[in-house]
């Protein structure tokens, strides 16, 4: 069963397509503190897709895989390298994965898809007027599938508490927070936040313990490490069925938890996704 688990992981792999030389040098957010200027900040709201850098001329993953689409969903899309989100709605994330990960793409499937572009990376100005630059690059075009994402400035921490809580009820994930004079810079940067009401994060998976009671002949939880090096098991989160056919080993998987222990474990930590192409930054 867990050889077959591999297999699957490894065509899925082979579906997405072509490697890039080299993955897209994109900006990556670092995690929302207290004590933030908001009024500092534009905010938006933090999607639950796929994250996509096209270049000009192709769509990549972040790990730099070839995303391929339908011809007709770029057609028209500008020479200028775009960092975003395939997205289709709050909560279908699996969804928009799967079809982004296909080596042969099904139009009526891509007919739901959204790219929202959050930045331009040659723009080169601070990121208000990278702000106004993909309005002023993409409503013209009046593409509905290639739009900007909705921007907005809040004046404190009251607003932002207010906002993200109406996100979170609409079903949303959190919220995203870009420093108004900040330039594009490939890594993690404290220039660019993100605000949820949770921990998400990623660990591969290097082992299994058995289940127990109902779980008896199925795996009871994961044992994973850290890009840092910490192990420790992970054991909710699983539908019946991922507990017959778990993650292979080396795959990485993404994890939900509620701060640190004192020896740096997750607390509660619970299984969200398997992290399709994913490599430690």
């Amino acid at each position: 069963m867990l050889r077959r688990s591999l297999t699957l992981l490894l065509a899925a792999t082979l579906r997405v397509g072509a490697v890039h030389a080299e993955a897209p040098a994109v900006m990556n957010a670092e995690v929302y503190a207290p004590g933030v200027a908001v009024s500092e900040y534009w905010i938006s709201e933090k999607l639950d897709g796929v994250r996509g850098y096209w270049d000009g001329q192709q769509l990549w993953s972040r790990g730099g895989h070839r995303i391929v689409t339908p011809a007709a969903f770029t057609a028209g899309w500008p020479n200028t390298p775009m960092d975003g989100e395939l997205w289709i709605a709050r909560g279908e994330f699996d969804r928009v994965s799967g079809i982004a990960r296909r080596a042969q793409p099904d139009p009526d499937d891509w007919q739901q898809v959204r790219f929202r572009v959050f930045d331009l990376p040659e723009h080169g100005g601070p990121f208000g007027e990278r702000v106004k630059a993909m309005r002023d690059l993409l409503n013209p075009l009046d593409i509905p599938w290639l739009q900007p994402v909705t921007q907005c400035r809040l004046a404190d921490d009251t607003e932002l508490e207010q906002r993200l809580a109406a996100v979170i009820a609409a079903g949303g994930e959190g919220l995203m927070l870009h420093h108004d004079e900040a330039r594009y810079r490939a890594g993690r940067s404290d220039a660019l936040l993100k605000l949820k009401p949770h921990d998400d994060a990623e660990a591969r998976v290097i082992g299994y313990r058995p289940g127990q009671g109902k779980y008896t002949g199925q795996m009871g939880a994961l044992e994973v490490e850290t890009p840092d090096g910490v192990r420790f098991a992970l054991g909710s989160g699983f539908s019946d069925a991922q507990r017959a056919d778990p993650p292979a080993i080396g795959v990485w998987v993404t994890y939900r938890y509620n701060g640190l222990t004192h020896n740096g474990v997750p607390r509660f930590a619970r299984f969200l996704r398997v992290r399709e192409g994913w490599t430690p930054p």
